[in-house]
């Protein structure tokens, strides 16, 4: 048995609908600027290569709850978008096989402090800042599939009035594409996970503000800011 200096951390993990089993984290990736009417949004209007940021695995909240305010921002924003499952892996994958890659899917938040984003872009430095502080991934439970989601309508509500209405199948690039690309960047295992990318119509946040996000055929996720 290893002994260690102190115990190690529990990996975390997501429920999967229909099972008592739970989805092990290992890697959280993330793709930017995904539809086009949101990179038009943000003051950019072009179709570029995907890229790709990550969130820590220790980040997200499982199946949504109570998400404090984050430290550092006074322009914490919402982002929906998909989250891709993943139970293998493997280096550069052609997109007619990613399809095997997949568990399945999940509703999630890429919670953004987008002044340290914004600011971080202005200066040519990483987004890590913006993206990546504590809770800034709740993730509803995974619906298992056979096959990556290509049409489904995707909206988030901000205290009952919808904020995000769109269709996954306006991404720039789709799930297959998505997982080709990141496959030539880093070896992709079971336990990966990978938001898409978020539609127009993202806002600001505020304390006592309840947010609920859904993926037609998925399970919501719902938090509130305190």
């Amino acid at each position: 048995m290893t002994d260690y200096v102190f115990p190690p951390p529990v990996t975390p993990s997501l429920a999967v609908m229909g099972s008592a089993a739970r989805f092990p984290i290992r890697r959280v990736w993330c793709v930017g600027r995904n539809y086009l009417a949101h990179v038009r949004e943000l003051g950019n209007d072009t179709r570029e290569p995907p890229f790709f940021f990550s969130k820590q695995p220790d980040m997200v909240v499982p199946e949504g709850g109570v998400v404090r305010y984050p430290s550092l921002t006074e322009n914490f924003q919402y982002e929906v978008e998909l989250v891709v499952a993943l139970k293998a892996g493997g280096e550069n994958i052609p997109e007619d096989e990613t399809d095997g890659l997949i568990f399945g899917h999940a509703v999630g938040l890429d919670l953004t402090r987008r002044d340290l984003q914004k600011a971080a872009q202005e200066k040519g430095k990483p987004w890590e800042i913006g993206k990546s502080f504590e809770q800034a991934a709740p993730i509803g439970p995974v619906t298992p599939a056979s096959a990556a989601l290509r049409h489904a309508a995707i909206r988030l509500w901000v205290d009952d009035a919808i904020r995000q209405d769109s269709d996954i199948d306006r991404m720039v690039w789709n799930v297959p594409e998505i997982l080709a690309r990141l496959s030539q960047q880093v070896r992709l295992a079971p336990g990966d996970l990978i938001f898409t990318g978020t539609p127009q119509g993202v806002g600001p946040l505020k304390p006592g503000n309840r947010v609920r996000a859904e993926i037609a055929g998925l399970e919501p996720v719902a938090i509130t800011i305190a």
